[in-house]
């Protein structure tokens, strides 16, 4: 019983090593002034995990850095589309 309270604690301490930092880049079209980049970079950092965020006007896109332990990409494009900027991931 003691070994497997140790691997189970072991497996806690090792499994955030497993969690990679992701980058993805979401296009975004539908902005089109000043205040969408706000709006997109205000949604996008509520998702947790997320560690850093360039929003582009002028590329109509997002940089999103993220811990893929703690979301997914399709909460990122949920994150948009809840605020009211539907994206996909640009390849």
């Amino acid at each position: 019983m003691k070994k497997l309270l140790a691997a189970i604690a072991l497996v806690g301490v090792v499994a955030p090593v497993w969690a990679a930092t992701r980058t993805v880049t979401l296009a975004i079209p539908s902005m089109h002034c000043a205040m969408c980049p706000v709006t997109v970079k205000e949604a996008l950092s509520k998702v947790p995990g997320v560690r850093k965020i360039e929003v582009s006007l002028a590329k109509k896109d997002a940089v999103v850095t993220f811990d893929d332990s703690k979301t997914t990409v399709g909460a990122l494009t949920a994150a948009t589309r809840n605020a009211g900027y539907p994206s996909t991931v640009e390849r």
